[in-house]
């Protein structure tokens, strides 16, 4: 009896870095800012250089790409970069020039470069769950008490703490279910506006669940300079924890 062997799914990440990080008040954009001895966006790269995915799509700004290859990709010696390609105007845009360089594979892992702090544990959790579930993305229930505000800026009402996330990245799915759905955002401008982020994508334009899975409150995102300061502790405990 012959048992044929199962077919390894392969798996790409794309990694953001094509933001304009206005709130970081620096000349220089924020995923090249040093941040312990090396450009930000390299301690992303150097998870999933580390992690189980195949390869990894590096989206940069337009016009970007030679200094990404040469100064990020080759000084950092990232290998499993296969590709640089210019971002566009809005976030969703980027994603989708990801996408398309990713076609494919099977499975997609969706990351912001500004997040620098992200571990191989939470990209393996991800890669798990877009299997598992089709698609999934990495969080933490809030710790405060969240209120809903007016356009006034009085509080109108306090949702249940209980049921609320703080969203991360990454953000998995099926390379088929995400293309799709951006396949549809881009083909229906009416329903872009007020995108902030792939799961959303997902959810308004197909009838895919996304799931939660725990990220960690350490994958903080950076956007200001006292995140830039935060990031860089929360590195230096990973290092000795390493």
């Amino acid at each position: 009896m012959i048992v044929e062997e199962k077919k390894k799914r392969k798996v790409t990440a794309i990694v953001l870095a094509a933001g304009r990080g206005s709130r970081m008040e620096s000349r220089v954009k924020k995923q090249y800012l040093e941040l312990e001895g090396r450009p930000l966006i390299c301690h992303a790269l150097e998870a999933f250089e580390r992690s189980p995915v195949d390869n990894v799509i590096l989206v940069a700004g337009a016009g970007e790409e030679e200094f990404c290859k040469k100064e990020i990709v080759k000084a950092g010696g990232f290998r499993k970069v296969t590709a640089v390609v210019p971002g566009g105007k809005e976030r969703y845009h980027s994603v989708y020039e990801g996408l398309k360089a990713a076609e494919g594979c099977d499975d997609v892992l969706i990351h912001d470069g500004a997040r620098p702090c992200v571990t191989v544990e939470i990209i393996r959790a991800a890669m798990e769950g877009a299997v598992r579930y089709g698609a999934c993305v990495a969080g933490m229930p809030v710790k405060d008490t969240i209120k809903v505000v007016d356009r006034q800026g009085n509080a109108d009402h306090t949702p249940d703490r209980s049921s609320m996330w703080m969203v991360q990245t990454p953000q998995a799915f099926s390379y088929k279910v995400v293309r799709r759905a951006y396949d549809r955002l881009l083909e229906n401008p009416s329903a872009q506006e007020g995108i902030t982020d792939d799961a959303m994508v997902v959810e308004t334009m197909t009838s895919q669940k996304v799931r939660l899975i725990t990220g960690s409150y350490q994958n903080i995102k950076v956007t200001t300079p006292e995140d830039l300061e935060i990031a860089g502790i929360f590195l230096r405990k990973m290092g000795k924890n390493s």
